[in-house]
């Protein structure tokens, strides 16, 4: 089927937001980005972006130079609508879903028979179902799929969740495969002609309930498997064992694959994701659960390990290496390497150095100091590599002979 949508509207320029609207104003669709945050959308509309990712900075400029791309603050009229705002946990380890019931509110005013609505955001199984009912109660005048076998529907609604790691993102979008889940069959294959402007993967169809699991079973089983690993590392420490050696060790069996250990698990999926599904199931999800905990003990580990060097020490400087979730990229959400600095920041006595290559210039940690890479090697009595960045990697090993050095993610192997 030949893409009917020419205007589409993407609520959400964040990680996800941003490259998605970039990669379909670049196939000459005519995208309206809409974001509550004004610096954002001042921005993207000046041709700049807010997120370090490979080719995005790029392309942005090239489609808002072209008057492809446009960001304002609030939804426009429309053939398409995305949905790619943020889906917390509350405090309680439950779904947070206030940003999509209000991005759904705030497209009700412009929606017309025959537009589409797609879900992005990582959603508990059922979302697209209350979706089409808010929808309902907001659009009295529209129908909306019944069923699967419905076709008399006004509007077609979707939920495609995106697959994709931060500094790969526009290389992914594209080129991954695509989970199509319909609130009807006419749904997922109204949505799939959407993605079909852009992505060069496989868009494979199924209902939406079965979609929203696939996304939280995808990260559910990555943390399960990261949570093998730290587990590992901590059982090794208390063994006298390097946990770097005994998994390269494991992994030459021919059916091992055992990750690396980090300090602990951060992202806006696999640090959260899992909770949905303990939410759903909480009777079920024992293991989900139990590899959350580990997970989460892990940085806990990392920050008591940290202090058992650093004890009796006075006056010392600690630099601490690195504060996004993962190497190379600039993203700080749920990083527990950011928790872990936060944490010492709170020590008293205690001078704490961060270096973190790839945060914006005007970053602020309250109560560390952002430092150079050369600065911390001058100044700093203990190191603690908390993220595996390139840069870390360069380092020789002569310039850290005068300083303890705490390598939880084998940057220096």
């Amino acid at each position: 089927m030949k893409s009917p949508y020419k205007n589409i509207c993407v609520i959400g320029l964040g990680y996800i937001g941003l490259p998605t609207s970039a990669c379909l104003a670049s196939r000459g669709v005519n995208v309206h980005g809409v974001d509550v945050n004004k610096n954002i959308v001042n921005r993207i509309n000046a041709g700049d972006v807010h997120i370090v990712e490979e080719g995005l900075d790029e392309l942005v400029k090239t489609v808002v130079k072209q008057g492809k791309l446009e960001a304002g603050t609030s939804p426009v009229e429309a053939d398409a609508f995305i949905i790619t705002v943020p889906t917390p946990i509350n405090e309680d380890k439950t779904p947070c879903m206030d940003y999509v019931w209000a991005a759904v509110r705030s497209i009700a005013s412009v929606l017309k028979k025959g537009d589409l609505v797609i879900l992005e955001s990582t959603s508990p199984v059922h979302t697209t179902t209350r979706m089409l009912s808010l929808l309902q109660e907001l659009c009295p005048e529209l129908t909306f799929a019944k069923d699967w076998e419905d076709s008399t529907q006004d509007v077609y609604v979707a939920y495609c969740p995106e697959r994709v790691i931060p500094g790969r993102t526009m290389y992914e979008l594209v080129n991954n495969d695509r989970v199509v889940g319909g609130a009807s069959q006419a749904c997922a294959a109204r949505a799939k002609s959407l993605y079909g402007i852009f992505v060069e993967g496989e868009c494979i169809v199924t209902n939406a309930k079965t979609a929203e699991m696939a996304k939280l079973t995808e990260n559910a089983y990555r943390d399960v498997n990261i949570a093998f690993a730290n587990e590992l590392s901590m059982i090794c420490k208390d063994s006298g064992i390097d946990p770097w050696e005994l998994i390269s060790l494991a992994n030459r069996h021919p059916r091992v694959n055992i990750l690396q250990p980090s300090p602990g698990v951060g992202g806006h999926c696999i640090a959260l994701d899992p909770w949905f599904i303990v939410d759903q199931a909480p009777a079920r999800a024992l293991l989900i659960r139990t590899a959350r905990q580990v997970n989460i003990e892990k940085e806990n580990f990392v920050f008591e390990e940290i202090l058992g060097v650093l004890a009796g020490r006075i006056n010392c400087t600690i630099a601490v290496w690195g504060l996004a979730y993962k190497p190379n990229i600039d993203d700080l959400r749920e990083s527990p390497a950011l928790s872990i600095a936060r944490r010492l920041v709170a020590q008293k006595g205690l001078r704490v150095l961060v270096v973190e290559p790839n945060a914006e210039s005007d970053f602020v940690m309250e109560g560390g100091e952002m430092v150079s890479l050369e600065l911390s090697l001058e100044q700093a009595d203990v190191i603690a590599i908390l993220v595996g960045h390139d840069q870390f990697k360069q380092v020789s090993s002569d310039r850290l002979e005068a300083v303890t050095v705490m390598d939880f993610v084998n940057a220096l192997q």
